[in-house]
Order: structure tokens, then C-alpha cells, then sequence
């Protein structure tokens, strides 16, 4: 009995013991829902954020996000993937840098030419396409078809790899029923484009600026040391070297440096077909008219020269308005030479042999957009970017007062109007842009008729000048001139 009230009494107390830590614990567990209350009010407190804030967190998780589901890494190493795409050029002063700029351009220069075809090379293309050649000829002209082709550009070297691709054959492809293409014709394609790489390195090397565009004083380098090797230009003294180079270098600026920026890129010097007429001078049998006719020849050099000179009659160097007066057949109207001088470079109200050059190439190529550029400026006195019918009126009042002059009666104004806006045929019908007389072909023919007497006449009797030239083709006679107007 005492060991059961014993055993009793113990787990009694266990009990006890066990009911008081529980109801102890449910205690502690109890949440107390004021405190937890104040503790969220007082957290949603400290994390409000201002909006710039808000701002700014969303744009850099949509970033970091947006990079992830690129494929990239965060923001912070991105410029690590961006490959450099600028290089300042060296200053004035950074001497050490110049200098090595001008050395590793000239190592690309040279490692550009190796890779070019020397003539041997050459030599060995040629002798490689005749041994490959199939029949039959096409009159006169060896073939080749395209299995042959790529064996030849296999044996022909690495060299030459870039010529033999479907592209080139296609491109020299045209109607032999055989489906070939002629071997002169490649060889020609290939020897063309060796010497476009070999103008441009030569061309590179006057690059000081190392931009891909020529400067006038690298173009005048790169000519003046060019005259040596033209034969047709031995027989040039050395006094007229620098009036030669100049000569040729602004027919250069002229037709491709329309807005005057001072620099020419060597692709336009590549593209135009100055540079082929230049380098004909290397033929020592030219012919006499395509001497005359090339710009750059001596015979036409020393013409544009010696009309320069023999304007000049005060001898001072420079071209006064009324020295100007006297160019051509001395019939351009003394209103067009005052815009001239208004709008062209001047010394002292006079002309020098570089504005004159610019004034000669103007007024022989009327055709060429670049000359009527250049007239349209003078036309526009308003600067306007048209001509309207008081432009026109005011060039062609000094046109009926030469034909007064001469003792004829003028012509009328609104007739000479309409047919200018019938040839023409601007898109507004009350004013002619330069893109108008571009379009129309007829460009020429209006300027004409508006600054030169002689132009306007010729112009106007053009009906009998065509029956006068058909007369002279049969009979020797000469056609009509200027100097026949007091007679018509």
C-alpha cells in the first residue's frame, strides 16, 4: 500500500509538472496580436520608398532580368563585350603616336601590295587560261567553261582564289550557247581590278590624314610626282609644273567636291574616269584628237593657260571683269560677269588662275550636273533654291539689249519664258529648281540662252544651222557662226 500511494503520489506530481509546462507553453505560444500589429506598422513604415526610388529599382531588375533571358551577363560588365569601334587620331603635339600611326599604315600599305598580282604572275594566269581554253572560238575570241575555269583557279595560286567564284563567271556570262565565257574578257576583269587596288595603295600613301580622303595639296603631291612617268607630259618645262598640276587637280575638286568641304575620297577618285584619262598620258602614241580632248594633256593645259595669259592684259596675273569680258567670243552679258564676281573668290575685285579654272570647267561642261550647279549659284541671286520669271526676265533684258547692239530687233521675253518652262517642264509650274534642269536634259540650253549671245542664237537658228551643217557635209562649206548675226 505505502508502495502504491508511493508510486501515486510520483506520477501525480509528473502530472502536475507535465499540465504546468503545457499550460506554461500555450502561453508563450499564444500570439499577441497588438504587438505583432505595432511591429508590421512600424516595418511598413521604414520601407516606404519615394518614387524615384521605386523607379529606379524597377529599371534595374527589369535590366538584370532583361540580360538574363538574353543570355548575357549584368549590366555592370556589358561594356567588356562591346568591341572598340573608335580611335581618336593622335594630336599635333603627340609626336611619338603620329609616327607610329604613319608606320603601321605604311606596313598595311605594303603587306596590301604583296598580296596584289605582279606581272610574272600575271604572265603565268594568262599562259593557264590559254593551255585551258575550249572550243569552239567565238570569231576570233578564245573560251573557257566553268569546269575549266575552277581548274585553272586551282593551279592558278592562292593569289588568285579571289577571281574564280561563281559570282565573277556568272557576272562575265552572256550568250554563248555553250554556256562559256571569253578569256580575254576575264583576263581583262582580273587586270582591271589588280590596278584599282595598285591606284588605291598609291593613292593611300598621299593620305596624311589616313581617312580615306585626299586633301588638294595630297592630290598635288600625288600629281606632281606622277608627271615623270606620263610620256606625253615630257615635253613640259619645269616652270609649268605647278600651273600643270594645279590645272589638273581642279578638275579633280570641281566635278567631285560639289560642296566645297577642301577633300575628295579616294572611292570617288577611283569610281569617276579622270584617273584613266591622267594615266592615258602613259601611251606614248596617243593620238592628236585625244589629246586635245583630254583635259589633262599638254596641248590642252597649255590652252586653258595661254587664254588665261592673253586675257590678262595688264599682266599683273589677275583677270578684272572687263579683262573676263573678252573670254569665248566675248559674248557672255555683262550681268552674268557682275554675279561672277559677286559669288566667286576674289582678290581685290579680281580673278585668279584657280577661280578661272573653275569658271572654264563651268562653262565647257554645261551638261555635267557639277557646271550647272555652279551657273544655277550665280542665276539665284536670292539664294532662293529657284528660279522664278523675274530671274529669268533680269538675265535675258541684257540678252535683247546685245541684240539691240547689234542692230537687230529683240526678241520677246514671254516667248523665250514659255519655251525655257516647256523644256524644262518644272513640277511647280511658276519656279525652275537645279533638280529641275538636271531632269530635263536640257540644262545647257537654258543657262545658255540666258548669259551667252552666242548661245541664245545658236539656240534660236538652230533649224538653220542643222540645214547648214547637212549643206557643208555635201558641199565643204563651213556652217553659220556668231559673226553672222548683223546679217540674218
Amino acid at each position: 500500500m505505502n508502495g502504491v500511494a508511493h508510486l501515486t503520489s510520483s506520477t501525480l506530481d509528473n502530472v502536475v509538472c507535465e499540465v504546468v509546462s503545457g499550460a506554461e507553453m500555450a502561453t508563450e505560444q499564444r500570439p499577441n496580436w497588438a504587438d505583432i500589429l505595432k511591429r508590421r506598422l512600424a516595418n511598413s513604415k521604414r520601407d516606404e520608398k519615394s518614387e524615384e526610388e521605386k523607379k529606379s529599382e524597377e529599371t534595374e531588375l527589369f535590366s538584370k532580368y532583361y540580360t538574363e533571358w538574353k543570355g548575357g551577363s549584368d549590366s555592370g560588365n556589358s561594356y567588356k563585350t562591346i568591341p572598340r569601334f573608335y580611335y581618336r587620331l593622335p594630336a599635333e603635339d603627340e609626336v611619338l603616336l603620329q609616327k607610329l600611326r604613319e608606320e603601321s599604315r605604311a606596313v598595311f600599305l605594303q603587306r596590301k601590295s604583296r598580296e596584289l598580282l605582279d606581272n610574272e604572275e600575271l604572265q603565268n594566269l594568262w599562259f593557264l587560261l590559254d593551255k585551258h581554253q575550249v572550243p569552239p572560238l567565238t570569231g576570233e575570241e578564245a573560251m573557257i567553261n566553268y569546269e575549266a575555269y575552277l581548274q585553272v583557279g586551282e593551279k592558278a595560286g592562292s593569289k588568285c582564289k579571289k577571281f574564280f567564284t561563281a559570282r565573277v563567271y556568272a557576272k562575265l556570262l552572256h550568250s554563248d550557247p555553250y554556256g562559256r565565257i571569253s578569256i580575254m574578257q576575264f583576263f581583262n576583269y582580273v587586270m582591271r581590278k589588280v590596278w584599282l587596288h595598285q591606284t588605291r595603295i598609291g593613292l593611300s600613301l598621299y593620305d596624311v590624314a589616313g581617312q580615306g580622303y585626299l586633301r588638294e595639296s595630297d592630290l598635288e603631291n600625288y600629281i606632281l610626282e606622277l608627271i615623270p612617268t606620263l610620256p606625253q607630259l615630257d615635253g613640259l618645262e619645269k616652270s609649268f609644273y605647278s600651273f600643270y598640276v594645279c590645272t589638273a587637280v581642279r578638275k579633280f575638286f570641281f566635278f567631285l567636291d560639289p560642296l566645297r568641304t577642301g577633300k575628295i575620297k579616294i572611292q570617288d577618285i577611283l569610281a569617276c574616269s579622270f584617273l584613266d584619262d591622267l594615266l592615258e598620258l602613259r601611251d606614248e602614241e596617243l593620238s592628236k584628237e585625244s589629246q586635245e580632248s583630254n583635259w589633262f594633256s599638254a596641248p590642252s593645259a597649255l590652252r586653258v593657260y595661254g587664254q588665261y595669259l592673253n586675257l590678262d592684259k595688264d599682266h599683273n596675273g589677275m583677270l578684272s571683269k572687263e579683262e573676263l569680258s573678252r573670254y569665248g567670243t566675248a559674248t557672255l552679258t555683262s550681268v552674268f560677269l557682275d554675279r561672277v564676281f559677286q559669288e566667286c573668290l576674289t582678290y581685290e575685285g579680281e580673278m585668279d588662275y584657280k577661280t578661272y579654272l573653275d569658271f572654264v570647267l563651268a562653262l565647257e561642261n554645261r551638261k555635267e550636273p557639277a557646271a550647272l550647279q555652279y551657273i544655277f549659284k550665280l542665276l539665284d541671286m536670292e539664294n532662293q533654291g529657284h528660279l522664278n520669271v523675274f530671274s529669268l526676265n533680269y538675265f535675258f533684258r541684257a540678252i535683247q539689249e546685245q541684240i539691240k547692239l547689234h542692230g537687230q530687233e529683240p526678241v520677246s521675253f514671254q516667248d523665250v519664258k514659255d519655251e525655257i518652262f516647256d523644256m524644262v517642264k518644272p513640277k511647280d509650274p511658276y519656279k525652275i529648281t537645279l533638280q529641275d534642269l538636271v531632269n530635263s536634259c536640257q540644262g545647257d540650253t537654258v543657262v545658255s540662252i540666258l548669259i551667252d549671245l552666242n548661245g541664245f542664237w545658236t539656240y534660236e537658228n538652230r533649224e538653220v544651222l542643222v540645214a547648214n551643217d547637212s549643206d557643208s557635209g555635201s558641199s565643204g562649206v563651213g556652217g553659220s557662226s556668231m559673226a553672222d548675226f548683223d546679217d540674218t
